[in-house]
């Protein structure tokens, strides 16, 4: 793979975890808005709100700080790039499994209903960042 081909499905990848930062940070916040006007008391909802806005926080400085931080790569640097990609195929299987489990212990172990919702949250955001990582490592793995 060229060099400038690299650079720009980089590209590509960086711009679709930062519109999904900013999906997480809408659905969190308009969330967390419906339980406030609403006065809600649903610990499930206001979870998810929180750990889908603050997951959407984060991953969007990610985001942000490897879109500045990208650059034309030499071989090198192009393996260590896909060595990242793969490493963080992991991580997003474990966070995946980790909100799973986390949803299931706080159901299991007490019906905690924002424990549920914090896992579901982290679940989603392992799954969609899983995705899009999977999909990146196809593009540069050929």
């Amino acid at each position: 793979m060229w060099a400038d081909t690299l650079l720009r499905a980089e590209q590509q990848h960086l711009l679709r975890v930062l519109i999904w930062s900013g999906l997480s940070i809408l659905v969190g916040t308009a969330a967390a808005a419906t339980v406030a006007i609403r006065r809600l008391r649903s610990p499930l909802l206001k979870q998810f709100a929180l750990q889908m806005a603050a997951w959407g926080c984060v991953v969007g400085l990610i985001g942000a700080l490897g879109w500045r931080g990208a650059y034309l790569r030499d071989v090198g640097a192009a393996a260590r790039l896909e060595r990242l990609v793969w490493m963080n195929v992991g991580l997003d299987v474990g966070y995946l499994a980790m909100g799973a489990t986390l949803a299931g212990a706080a159901w299991m172990l007490g019906r905690r209903l924002g424990g549920v919702g914090a896992g579901v949250a982290i679940a989603v955001q392992g799954t969609a960042l899983l995705l899009l990582e999977l999909q990146f490592a196809a593009t540069i793995s050929r």
